[in-house]
């Protein structure tokens, strides 16, 4: 072994760190700032209306043990905006260590946020610690969707191993609106067929919606929890909806999760989860 040589137990990670932020300028929403480095990126593509859209997209095709990857959104005060990633993420054998996932995304006074990431794809032995949080200040709202699938029941995979923690906080003038942590491991696969826990579901979803007037929307959101297969409940109070979902596979769980947010959002979804 020489100088050059890395030792066969330094495995090549990936890291990417990728951050925006919106400001209105003269009356329209712009780009103030862009940064990202590593297999984070961010791009805006060109759409209509006056709300624009960002996409998210981790270039390293997915996620294994060590990896370390954080997306930043800033939404200047009276600002809209779209937020999404370019596809599903994926998380893979870990191998060694566990790959970590940091969302930060913050909304200024009066502002909004639509959080629509695309599904996480979990499999055999992947190792994952996300956590996610969205900080709104005073008279901000958010949309936030997160969609869990276990393995691909295409492909015949039925998951036995894996570590997964995945938290997710919104605040309100820095106090609590919503935690929801997640903790999938071997034992609790194991006993995924209780009602207690997923009730033999492979894919499950949580769709949240914290702002002024929130519970108003809870009898259009529930109006339109019946795509078959897909078992759903929505509850709303102090200025949040909140919807739960459980699948036996990730594809009736996205066209259940897109009929909701079609009633909630009023237009069409983010052209990346159309394609």
């Amino acid at each position: 072994m020489n100088a050059l040589t890395p030792p066969r137990d330094c495995l090549e990670r990936s890291q990417g760190h990728a951050q925006v932020t919106l400001a209105r300028v003269r009356g329209a929403v712009r780009l103030r700032d862009l940064a990202q480095r590593g297999s984070a990126k961010a791009f805006l593509p060109r759409v209509d209306g006056p709300v624009p859209e960002i996409v998210f997209l981790n270039t390293s095709g997915g996620l294994t043990g060590g990896d370390r990857l954080s997306y930043r959104l800033e939404v200047g005060e009276g600002c809209r905006a779209v937020a999404t990633t370019q596809t599903a993420e994926r998380a893979y054998a870990a191998g060694q260590g566990t790959a970590q996932v940091r969302v930060a995304h913050e909304v200024g006074a009066g502002g909004w946020l639509d959080w629509l990431p695309q599904e996480t794809i979990l499999f055999e032995d992947s190792a994952l610690d996300r956590r996610t949080e969205i900080a709104l200040g005073p008279g901000a709202g958010c949309l936030m969707v997160e969609s869990v699938v276990l393995g691909r029941a295409a492909m015949g995979e039925t998951l036995s191993r894996l570590a997964f923690r995945d938290l997710r906080q919104i605040t309100r003038g820095g106090r609590p609106a919503l935690i929801e942590p997640l903790r999938l491991d071997g034992r609790a696969l194991a006993a995924a067929g209780g009602a207690a826990v997923l009730g033999g579901a492979r894919a499950l979803a949580t769709l949240a919606l914290v702002g002024p007037g929130a519970e108003d929307a809870l009898g259009p959101a529930r109006a339109v929890l019946d795509e078959p297969g897909v078992e759903a409940a929505a509850s709303a109070f102090d200025g949040k909806l909140l919807v739960r979902m459980l699948a036996p596979d990730g594809w009736p769980l996205r066209r259940q999760v897109a009929r909701v947010l079609g009633v909630l959002r009023g237009r069409a979804l983010p052209r990346v989860w159309q394609d």
